[in-house]
């Protein structure tokens, strides 16, 4: 059992004044009441009646003895409390220089009193609030808030207008249930006072925080909004936004939004998002102020994030965008997402950047990461896309895309990433990257999907387009790379040139495996002037058995009066297993991109080059054509292919020139070589042939045929030259030279023969045939020589 004593000096000496009092009161009573009990007056003169009177007499004779007993133990009793009393009294004296030096004991009586007696017996929540009053009585010594059990908090005060005051911050809802409080508004600035020089504006107030959720049922509080700055000369800036409440079970509070700024004065940022916990989605940041004058916007708030260890969703809210001024503020980042249960995750959405009249766009808010941590899940996660960049005279990048992670069984996708922004007088705002996506558990079965590259803006000049996110396993499932993001075009009449296109992106399976792996492929170029390059294919990188893609490089960009941009090179691909047997092929090169007002076509994009390890046969990348244009653009180089297995190489073929509208046609690109480098391989390595000569005016030359070698026992044949193109008035192209061939072994009794050589084209005169390819070996076979192409 317990029990409370609470003793003080002014209350003993009360308490032994009443005491004495009560024993004067009492004795008086008993001495009125003596003689008519002691001497009791006989009822009748019987002997019955004189024995019930000296019976009851005798009992009031021993009830006073008893009575004037207990006065004396009274009295003593009324002494020793008062002595007591003197004696606290002096103790409590004495203590109180030294008592008086501890900060909290007098916060801790104070605690006391009110739990004991509190002044809110009429609020929500503190008739089942032990907690309340109990964290009230550790608060000076914790240094934390006292939060109730239940019951909503109090929304904050706003800031009173033309002060620039804060607002408050709502209160806590109850622990275990009850909804946070908003966040009061800020106050707005006040105006300068005019003059021959005029005040300055007031900075307006910022908003408060939102308060917490309870645990159960219940929201958080939204931040407050700021305020607007003043008007003046030198004017207020706006007031920041509060933050969002954490919220629980429920929803998580909304940052507030920033205040405007007025004249000079920039606008508020946006406030932060409220986290959210089991299940509940994170806030979403407020939007950053406008600036009403000449200064900047304000920046987006960040998402809240996510977390659940259950089956309900963690999903990160979404940044706020941002302002609008002269130079425009950045966008938020979105919230992320964590996972340690079996549901989904996500990140938030990046804000968009905002706009800059005359200075720079706001640069797009990156998306939120999506992380599972658990291996027994199957649900996805999926990483926030980037915000946009904010236009300008100078144009904002987009946000990149967020990263998405999983060691559980579901898709992993990357977030794709924002588009670059508008340019009025400069480059277009680069694209955002796409997001990568991991599965680096090894037992998981889970696909990896990389997110794709923003575009690039439009401008004066193109800005450039995002890469493709990669995406990468060390478990069983397939992977696939984002696509690059094509370039912005370009706007301008004076040598604006196009934005390039994004990278695809790269893949990677790093596990015994017979999961596909995809790389991304590259974005176009963009169109100006000159055109902007095709971006590059994403490569790709197998250890399992299973198939392989790389990229395709993107397309060059169109060109008006200028060169056409160059095709992108396509991606690289290798098949580490030796124990593979899939047969595959590099990624094809971009088409060069065409000039359409005289200009020249641009370069294909070269193949790519592919290795493997494995016994299956390798092919390399063909390469992309050469673009249109009054001079045709020249064919890309076809991919080397080489082997260390004991399958078949075979180089890429190489890209035809385009032919001239008016000039000279295009030369055609030569093809890729081939490479066998296992002593014991019995494959065929076989060069890749070259590419056609345009035609034009003046014909173009064919491309030369891939060279091979090999250091097994198996033939080799050098690839075929290309033809030269028809000259209508003037010479025809050459024909391209065959490849050679060359046999290291001396064990091999192979034949190696070399490629013949491109016929040449017809014109005034006609081209030139190309020499076939020498061909030559250490070991026993034949040698053979390739023939020699025929003159136009």
């Amino acid at each position: 059992m317990t029990s409370y004593v609470i003793a003080t000096p002014e209350a003993l000496a009360t308490a032994s004044s009443d005491l004495a009092g009560l024993q004067e009161t009492i004795k008086a009573a008993y001495a009125a009441a003596a003689p008519s009990t002691t001497s009791v007056v006989v009822a009748a003169q019987d002997e019955v009646s004189a024995a019930i009177a000296k019976l009851f007499g005798g009992f009031a004779e021993d009830f006073q003895a008893l009575s004037a007993e207990a006065g004396q133990f009274h009295t003593a009793f009324v002494e020793a409390l008062g002595l007591g009393g003197n004696s606290y009294a002096a103790t409590e004296a004495a203590s109180v220089p030294i008592l008086g030096n501890v900060p909290y004991l007098a916060s801790i009586e104070t605690s006391i009193e009110n739990i004991l007696n509190p002044s809110d017996w009429t609020t929500v929540g503190t008739w089942f609030s032990p907690v309340l009053r109990i964290t009230t009585l550790l608060a000076p010594l914790t240094g934390k808030t006292p939060r109730a059990a239940f019951g909503n908090g109090a929304n904050g005060a706003n800031g009173a207008a033309g002060t620039g005051a804060a607002g408050g911050n709502g209160g806590n809802g109850g622990w275990i249930w009850g909804n946070g409080g908003n966040g009061g508004n800020g106050g707005s600035g006040a105006d300068g006072v005019a003059g021959v020089n005029g005040g300055a504006g007031q900075n307006g107030g910022s908003g408060g925080s939102g308060g917490l959720g309870g645990q159960f049922f219940s929201h958080a509080g939204s931040g407050g909004n700021g305020a607007a700055g003043g008007n003046g000369v030198g004017n207020g800036s706006g007031g920041n936004g509060g933050n969002g409440g954490t919220g629980y079970w429920t929803s998580a509070g909304v940052g507030g939004n920033g205040g405007s700024g007025a004249g000079t004065g920039n606008g508020g940022n946006g406030g932060t998002g409220g986290a959210g916990f089991a299940g509940v989605t994170g806030g979403d940041g407020g939007n950053g102020g406008d600036a009403t004058g000449t200064g900047n916007g304000g920046n987006g708030g960040s998402g809240g994030y996510a977390t659940s260890s259950i089956s309900a969703a963690a999903v990160g809210g979404n940044g706020g965008n941002g302002g609008n001024g002269t130079s425009g503020g950045a966008g938020g980042n979105g919230g992320t997402g964590f996972m340690n249960g079996t549901g989904t995750v996500a990140g938030g959405a990046g804000g968009n950047g905002g706009t800059g009249s005359t200075g720079v766009g706001g640069t797009g808010g990156d998306g939120g990461w999506a992380n599972e941590l658990s291996g027994s899940s199957s649900a996805a996660a999926i990483a926030g896309n980037g915000g946009n960049g904010g236009n300008g005279a100078v144009a904002g990048a987009g946000g990149a895309g967020g990263v998405a992670g999983t060691n559980g069984a579901g898709t992993a996708t990357g977030g794709a990433g924002g588009n670059g922004g508008t340019a009025s007088s400069t480059v277009g705002g680069a694209g955002g990257a796409g997001g990568a996506a991991t599965v680096p558990n090894s037992a998981s079965s889970a696909a990896a999907v990389g997110g794709n590259g923003g575009k690039g803006g439009d401008g004066i000049f193109g800005g450039a387009g995002g890469a493709g996110g990669s995406a990468g396993t060390n478990g069983s499932g397939t992977v696939t790379g984002g696509a690059g993001g094509d370039g912005g075009n370009a706007s301008g009449t004076s040598g604006g040139g196009g934005g390039a296109g994004g990278a695809g992106g790269f893949v990677s399976i790093n596990n015994a495996s017979s999961a596909a792996a995809v790389g991304g492929n590259g974005g176009n170029g963009g169109n100006g002037t000159f055109g902007g390059i095709g971006g590059a294919g994403g490569a790709a990188n197998q250890a399992g058995t299973g198939s392989v893609t790389a990229g395709s490089g993107g397309n060059g960009g169109t060109a008006t009066t200028g060169v056409g941009g160059a095709g992108g090179a396509g991606g690289a691909t290798a098949i580490r297993s030796s124990q593979s047997t899939f047969n595959g092929v590099g990624g094809t090169g971009g088409a060069g991109g065409a000039a359409t007002g005289g200009g020249t076509g641009g370069v294909g994009g070269a193949g790519g080059a592919i290795s493997t390890a494995g016994n299956g046969n390798v092919t390399g990348g063909a390469a992309g054509v050469g673009g249109g244009g009054y001079n045709g653009g020249n064919g890309g180089v076809g991919g080397a292919a080489s082997s260390s297995g004991i399958g078949n190489a075979t180089g890429g073929a190489g890209g035809d020139g385009a032919s001239g509208t008016g000039g000279a046609g295009g030369a055609g690109g030569a093809g890729g070589t081939a490479a066998i480098s296992t002593s014991t391989s019995v494959g065929s390595a076989i060069g890749g042939n070259g590419g056609s000569g345009g035609n034009g005016t003046f014909g173009g030359y064919g491309g030369a045929g891939g060279a091979v070698s090999t250091a097994g026992v198996g033939n080799i044949t050098g690839g075929t030259g290309g033809d030269g193109g028809t000259g209508s008035s003037n010479s025809g192209g050459a024909g391209g030279a065959g490849g050679t061939a060359a046999i290291t072994s001396t064990f091999s009794a192979a034949t190696a023969a070399g490629g013949d050589g491109g016929n040449g084209g017809g014109g005034t005169p006609g081209g030139a045939g190309g020499a076939g390819g020498g061909a030559s070996t250490a070991g026993i076979g034949n040698a053979v020589a390739g023939t020699n192409g025929n003159h136009g």
